[in-house]
């Protein structure tokens, strides 16, 4: 089952982002920004009980007063809803019902989501029996919470939960690759997935954002299964109103939530920018697979040599070195083979499941080779290793206590792991953890 996106919605200065950074918090979410990318956050994944789900941020969004300001909401946060499987209302207790609340709840309401109401700041007795002035929204109970204090936090989790239906397992993992084609408007996405495929199944335009929908495709590639998806791209900084590029990755963060692999399109004539980055950092943020397609290379062959490019992505996108690179002319078909066989490879090499004995020999190894630092004068003692998962390799590494395991030792096992096993193209998952220390 995929996971829910929840989205946070309200007036400007309710406190949208404080819940976002407490919910996150609370549910101790092990996604991290990525040092080294310039990008904002506005979604995070986190778990809560037995399920994950995906939150999205809408702080910071100014919408112009009009008279039919709600009628049919700002063009920022309508993104976002029409991906919403659940919907947290925020309010503010200190301001009381207003009529651009009235507004928001009218549209809500017509939208027929599930939705949650957090009436925010409520952090005295006096302020909660407030609270009960909200039902005029029409939005079910009012929750009493205070983002900045912790306070009815796990409630409102507690109630989201309840909100959404119930985790079920999809079975087993299909042997297919799931492949999300992701990446800036006009880089070439959709020519490139027609380029795949041999004939033409998007509608290719040099108008940016006209893949306006998520699309899956199922195909073969060397006789092996193959669902391909492909998604409107992240729109430029100028062409649209202030802050909506952020909200047109959400149907790439669909996509990529639901992949094996995803092909990152980039522009080889404008070489990588903030937004590309910005993708990168969803991709690694949900461990996923990944190959960098440097798209329209014919347009600047003879002028950059494909090592000094390679060289400036890996630069630009120093937080995934364990990327391949491809370069391909979509419109003229040139690379594309590879593109493909590559990204074939880096499903496969996912995939690996390594033995017990294979992983304790390699992790000994490591350690003999640069002992763990101490920290604060403690020592960090590790025992063993497992593996608990595949796509994405993931391993549980069992110490005397995680919070000694320094980043930059993590990231030295990291590369351990890399040069005995391979996982080309891969994230890992390392999991630190005190029990099974035996």
């Amino acid at each position: 089952m995929s996971k829910p996106l929840v989205i946070i919605v309200g007036r400007p200065n309710v406190g949208k982002s404080t819940l976002f950074n407490r919910l996150v918090g609370q549910a101790k979410a092990i996604v991290s920004d990525v040092s080294g990318t310039t990008r904002d956050r506005i979604t995070a994944t986190i778990p809560w009980k037995d399920r994950s789900l995906i939150l999205v941020d809408t702080g910071g969004i100014e919408v112009i007063p009009t008279s039919d300001l709600w009628q049919k909401v700002s063009a920022q946060v309508e993104m976002a809803l029409e991906e919403a499987d659940a919907i947290i209302f925020m309010a503010d207790v200190v301001d009381g019902v207003t009529p651009r609340d009235m507004e928001i709840a009218q549209s809500l309401r017509q939208r027929g989501k599930p939705m949650l109401l957090a009436v925010n700041k409520v952090d005295n007795p006096k302020r909660e029996q407030e609270t009960a002035d909200f039902y005029r929204l029409g939005l079910g109970d009012p929750l009493p919470i205070s983002a900045f204090h912790n306070l009815g936090i796990r409630d409102l989790l507690n109630e989201l939960d309840n909100l959404l239906p119930t985790p079920s397992d999809d079975g087993e993992e299909s042997e297919e690759m799931k492949l999300a084609i992701v990446g800036r408007p006009n880089v070439g996405k959709s020519l490139l997935l027609n380029t795949i495929l041999g004939h033409q199944r998007t509608i290719v335009s040099e108008t940016p954002g006209t893949t306006r929908d998520t699309i899956d495709i199922s195909f073969s590639f060397d006789d092996r299964p193959v669902t391909l998806m492909d998604t409107a791209g992240v729109r430029r900084r100028g062409r649209i109103e202030p802050g909506i590029e952020k909200y047109s990755v959400l149907r790439s963060v669909r996509a990529i939530e639901r992949s094996n692999v995803c092909l990152l399109v980039t522009d080889a004539v404008e070489a990588i920018t903030s937004q590309d980055t910005h993708i990168a950092g969803q991709v690694l943020d949900t461990y996923k697979g990944v190959v960098v397609v440097v798209n329209k290379w014919d347009l600047v062959e003879g002028e950059v040599n494909r090592e000094e490019m390679a060289r400036e992505v890996r630069r630009k996108l120093k937080f995934i070195p364990y990327a391949p690179i491809c370069f391909t002319s979509a419109l003229q078909g040139t690379g594309v083979q590879s593109v493909m066989e590559t990204a074939m490879d880096v499903y496969q090499q996912g995939g690996k499941i390594l033995s017990r004995g294979a992983l304790e020999r390699a992790l000994m190894s490591a350690v003999a080779s640069h002992m763990p630092p101490s920290r604060g004068g403690r020592p960090l003692k590790i025992h063993r290793i497992y593996q608990k998962a595949a796509n994405p390799p993931t391993f549980v590494i069992f110490v005397n206590n995680p919070a000694l395991v320094h980043f930059s030792y993590q990231r030295y096992l990291e590369n351990q792991l890399r040069l005995a096993f391979g996982f080309a193209g891969n994230p890992l998952h390392l999991i630190f953890s005190t029990r099974g220390k035996g």
